[in-house]
């Protein structure tokens, strides 16, 4: 009854909270449509509905995953902020309460998973909470440490970074989210020009579609955003430098796919296979066919033969596997990590290095 009273509470603030916003622009009907449009809204969605058979949903997912577990690390329950003290309430969504309470309005500053804390984040704050993932540079390392990099060992185990991280890469080396090899310089956060450097100012809040105009305006003769590149090197090593920067993330992408595949056979011995909608992601690829199917993206059958050397390449490969807008967030950062990890993994077995750029 206590929580059922908060919420009631919180909900007649986020009302008042978004009426001048809605007296601007649009209608808190048009607003409630755009967000009913969007992800946060997603009652059926497996983000909001993954812990239902359970009845509640640990304090460790509660924050990004319901509305009373999100009023609870921002303190709005009475409790202590940035902390979750208590489960979860099932079919929940982060509705208007979450970003319209006093605490959501007014937080800046935001811990992430390497122990960093970023400030001056503004109306990113929010955002940035639940979009950092859960894993770090430092959690790599501290799982391997002592360790032959080239010796399988039953301690270890993937490492997820979890999903929806664009403010881990975003901010790039600021909080180490992708794995950062020692001794090499990274790419800080991707400031990009005033009137795109925040989470808001290129997605709706609401429905987080992202606002393109702007960006066709500011790079000329470009009709398709994905189009988009700066930086003109060839960095997949593919002999051409055209088209977006994206495409050559992708070609980087299926670089160091091919090179875990292959170190897992040569070196760990067992081969491996990727399956990007199973957790935990890497398999045992049983028939060996460079596929993973069906049946062979079970728990059971998850890959267990695990280097260190392999661990942090196949990091860096869920890293951009789940920020799909890394090619806009941070393309420095993300071209640095797998070019990284493909010459580390080129220590020990062949992969085609030469024709690589790093940014």
């Amino acid at each position: 009854m206590r929580m059922l009273r908060i919420l009631s509470s919180v909900a007649a603030v986020a009302i008042a909270a978004a009426a001048p916003i809605a007296a601007q622009d649009f209608s808190l009907t048009e607003i409630t449509e755009a967000w009913l449009m969007g992800p946060h809204s997603g009652y059926h969605s497996p983000s909001f509905t993954h812990w239902n058979e359970d009845g509640e949903i640990p304090a460790a997912c509660a924050a990004c995953h319901s509305e009373t577990g999100m009023l609870d690390w921002l303190g709005a329950d009475d409790t202590p902020a940035l902390s979750v003290e208590h489960p979860g309430t099932i079919n929940t969504v982060i509705g208007c309460a979450t970003c319209h309470v006093t605490e959501a309005e007014t937080l800046d500053a935001v811990p992430f998973p390497s122990g960093v804390t970023i400030g001056g984040l503004g109306a990113s704050a929010n955002c940035t909470m639940c979009h950092q993932g859960r894993a770090s540079t430092d959690r790599v390392l501290s799982a391997i440490d002592g360790m032959d990099l080239d010796t399988v060992s039953p301690d270890l185990g993937f490492i997820n970074v979890h999903y929806g991280i664009a403010a881990a890469v975003m901010h790039g080396a600021e909080v180490r989210g992708g794995f950062q090899y020692p001794d090499h310089a990274y790419a800080g956060r991707f400031a990009h020009v005033p009137s795109a450097g925040t989470c808001v100012a290129c997605h709706e809040p609401h429905t987080t579609e992202v606002a393109t105009e702007g960006c066709i305006a500011c790079h000329d003769g470009v009709n398709d955003i994905t189009a988009i590149r700066t930086r003109h090197a060839d960095f997949d090593g593919d002999g051409s430098a055209g088209g977006g920067i994206r495409t050559e993330i992708e070609g980087l992408h299926a670089i160091l796919g091919t090179a875990i595949a292959e170190y897992a056979r040569e070196v760990s011995d067992a081969p491996i296979g990727y399956a990007p909608d199973s957790f935990p992601y890497f398999f045992n690829d049983s028939d060996g066919d460079g596929t993973i199917g069906p049946e062979e993206a079970a728990f059971p059958n998850r890959y267990a033969s695990w280097t260190p050397r392999l661990l942090m390449a196949a990091y860096n490969y869920q890293v951009v596997a789940k920020d799909h807008g890394a090619w806009v967030h941070n393309p420095a950062y993300a071209i640095q990590l797998l070019h990284d990890s493909i010459v580390s993994l080129a220590e020990r077995v062949e992969v085609e290095i030469g024709g690589l750029t790093r940014p």
